[in-house]
């Protein structure tokens, strides 16, 4: 096999110890200045294990999410890439895999990608080269065995935690998570998942997953958000693929005082929750352009520094 480029990432260590795991996201800002993403994502450091960097949300253009993860990762916050399919064929794909690595970057995330179609350029052309597992698979082969798809080795492979999406339901009877087993198949060594703010339905989820093995081969990080506002949330339900806000959350910010602040306290609960539930590796933190809010969510819920 190659020499490893690089040693394991802090995300990595975290969900080897089965310690509970906090990341968050940032979307590249519209700007070449470095200082711009810093300060967007700077008030995460120290609070999370990693950071998430959107590649291409809404299918909109911004600053180039590779750039913006090595950014964060010389700022010493720990960043997962974003890969989506829609925008860059295989061998740009597998180039930017090595750019990340060389880079400081140790997680990636594997992701279809919003169509174009959702974008402010929908003239744009979808690549879709691979699918979202296939692109698992080739990562795999370039970390584990130091070669590229064409056959060449590398000189010096890639240590890359592979991540991938996953939406949590309502289980069906007599149904298999055939398409999460196509990912772990492929390489997935953890998942971060949709909204979820049912916390009964995700425990029949996860009690699910058990019985296929699911919580021993792969690191389920189950994904929550401070809501801003009873209106944002029935927004989400409308218009979020996979995402269900109970009524009775709902109901809660519509009698709140301030609605934020109520967003805030209900987050804090769901992580207090998700750290007692089996099957359940961590927590990733997300709102859109709302970094300062994820900041204060972690702060309140009294998780402890990530230094």
């Amino acid at each position: 096999m190659a020499e490893e480029a690089k040693s394991a990432g802090r995300l990595e260590r975290v969900l080897r110890e089965r310690a509970f795991a906090i990341t968050a996201e940032t979307g590249p800002p519209d700007s070449v200045d470095p200082a711009d993403v810093l300060a967007r994502a700077g008030c995460l450091k120290g609070l999370v294990d990693a950071v998430n960097v959107l590649d291409g949300a809404g299918a909109r253009a911004h600053l180039s999410p590779l750039a913006t993860a090595a950014i964060l990762a010389q700022a010493g916050i720990e960043p997962v890439l974003q890969f989506t399919m829609r925008d860059r064929n295989r061998l740009a794909l597998q180039a930017d895999v090595l750019g990340a690595a060389a880079l400081g970057v140790h997680s990636l995330l594997c992701l279809t990608g919003d169509s174009v179609e959702a974008g402010d350029q929908p003239e744009a052309k979808p690549v879709f080269d691979l699918k979202s597992n296939e692109f698992m698979a080739t990562v795999r082969s370039m970390r584990d065995e130091g070669v590229l798809p064409g056959g060449r080795r590398l000189a010096a492979a890639p240590r890359l935690l592979i991540g991938g999406a996953d939406a949590p339901r309502e289980p069906e009877a007599g149904s298999e998570p055939s398409g999460l087993q196509a990912k772990i198949e492929a390489g997935a060594d953890f998942f971060q998942t949709q909204f979820c703010f049912d916390t009964v339905m995700l425990g029949r989820y996860l009690a699910w997953l058990g019985d296929f093995g699911i919580p021993e081969r792969t690191a389920i990080i189950v994904g929550i958000g401070p809501l801003k506002s009873a209106r944002s949330a029935r927004w989400m339900n409308e218009n979020l693929f996979g995402v269900h806000i109970p009524e009775a959350v709902i109901a809660r910010l519509d009698g709140a005082d301030d609605q934020r602040a109520e967003g805030i306290r209900i987050c804090v609960e769901l992580i207090q929750e998700l750290r007692g539930m089996e099957g359940v590796a961590g927590a990733h933190l997300m709102a859109p352009r709302g970094e300062e809010a994820i900041a204060e969510v972690i702060a309140e819920a009294e998780i402890g520094r990530r230094d």
